[in-house]
C-alpha cells in the first residue's frame, strides 16, 4: 500500500470534485486543450477521461490535456489492462508523472468481457488478472529518478476488487454507482485509501426529458454484467434492471434536475465517505460540457 502521506497529498491535489468525460476523445486536440483549460479555470481539481476502442489512446490523450493546463490533475477512468502490457503502462504513467509535476493519475480497470474478447483475451478471473498485472508493473524499473511511481487507482465495485485497490493502489474509482454503494465501498476500503466515485448528471428539470436522456445512458451499462451484478448486490431486483432501468433505478444512478439538485447528489457521495466525486454531465459536445460545468460551478459544486 502507498505511503499514507502520499495518499493524503493526492487527495489534496484532486480536491473534492472533478469532471468525468468520455466524449472529449472524439474532438480535435485543439478543442480538447481549450476545454481542459476552461475546466481548470472553473476550479475543478481533476479531469477524468474514458477510454474507447476507437478513441484516443489513454496515455497519449492525457498528455494532450496535461500540456494545456498547469494545475489540473488528469486521470484515466479507466485505462484497460488489456490495451497495453504492464511495462508500457508503468513506463508511460511514470513518464507523464515526471513530465507534468505529478499531475497524472493512472486509473486501471479490467474492462468488460465483450471488449476484452474483441482484443483476443480471456476475461476469466478478473481480480487475478489485475493482481498479476500490478505485479508486473511493480517489477518494471523506470530509468529516470522519481521520488515515487505514478499514483494509481483501480476501477472497483465489489469486495474483492475493492480489497485489492486498498492493498495495491492509492484507492478506488467506482463507476455507475449510487451513494449507497459509496457507503459500502468506504467500509471495504477502510478510512485511508482514496475513494473517487463517478456520478452521472443531467442538467434538466423536466422529468420526462431528463429520464429519457438518462435512460439512454443506463441502458448501455445495465447490459454489462459487472454493473448489473453490482446493483443486484445493492438490493435492486431484476425487474428494475430491465428495459434500461426502472424510473427508480434511473433516478438512483443518474442525478437530474436543477443545479442545486445535482450539487445535493454530489454532496450525498461526500457525506457517504467519498474523498472526490467525478461528475459526468451527459452532454453532446465540448461546448455543451463547458456550458453545463459553468452553471454547476456557479451553483457551488466546486466549493463543496
Amino acid at each position: 500500500m502507498p505511503d499514507t502521506n502520499e495518499v493524503k497529498a493526492l487527495k489534496r491535489r484532486l480536491g473534492r470534485v472533478g469532471v468525468w468525460n468520455a466524449t472529449l476523445s472524439r474532438e480535435r486536440a485543439a478543442v480538447e486543450r481549450e476545454t481542459a483549460a476552461e475546466i481548470e479555470s472553473l476550479g475543478f481539481g481533476a479531469l477524468w477521461i474514458g477510454e474507447t476502442p476507437n478513441g484516443k489512446e489513454s496515455l497519449a490523450h492525457a498528455a494532450i490535456l496535461l500540456g494545456a493546463t498547469s494545475r489540473l490533475t488528469v486521470a484515466t477512468g479507466i485505462a484497460s489492462i488489456w490495451a497495453r502490457d504492464p511495462t508500457a503502462t508503468a513506463n508511460g504513467a511514470n513518464t507523464l508523472a515526471e513530465a507534468f509535476d505529478d499531475r497524472f493519475l493512472l486509473g486501471l480497470g479490467v474492462s468488460h468481457a465483450p471488449a476484452v474478447a474483441a482484443r483476443g483475451h480471456d476475461y476469466r478471473k478478473p481480480v487475478s488478472a489485475m493482481r498479476h498485472y500490478l505485479d508486473a508493473m511493480d517489477a518494471t524499473e523506470y530509468a529516470a529518478p522519481l521520488p515515487h511511481p505514478a499514483p494509481r487507482v483501480l476501477a472497483a465495485l465489489r469486495p474483492r476488487m475493492l480489497e485489492l485497490a486498498a492493498q495495491r493502489a492509492y484507492g478506488a474509482h467506482p463507476y455507475f454507482v449510487t451513494p449507497e454503494h459509496t457507503v459500502r465501498a468506504r467500509a471495504a476500503l477502510g478510512p485511508g485509501p482514496l475513494l473517487a466515485p463517478e456520478q452521472t448528471v443531467v442538467l434538466e428539470a423536466d422529468q420526462e426529458r431528463a429520464r429519457r436522456i438518462a435512460r439512454q445512458f443506463t441502458a448501455r451499462y445495465l447490459a454489462l454484467p459487472n454493473y448489473a451484478n453490482n446493483l443486484r448486490d445493492l438490493g435492486w431486483p431484476d425487474e428494475d434492471l430491465a428495459d434500461g432501468g426502472s424510473d427508480a433505478l434511473v433516478d438512483a444512478v443518474v442525478a437530474w434536475g436543477d443545479p442545486d439538485a445535482l450539487v445535493q447528489r454530489v454532496r450525498a457521495h461526500l457525506d457517504a465517505g467519498a474523498d472526490h466525486v467525478c461528475v459526468q454531465p451527459l452532454t453532446r459536445s465540448a461546448e455543451e460540457l463547458v456550458a453545463h460545468l459553468r452553471v454547476l460551478a456557479r451553483a457551488g459544486l466546486v466549493a463543496l
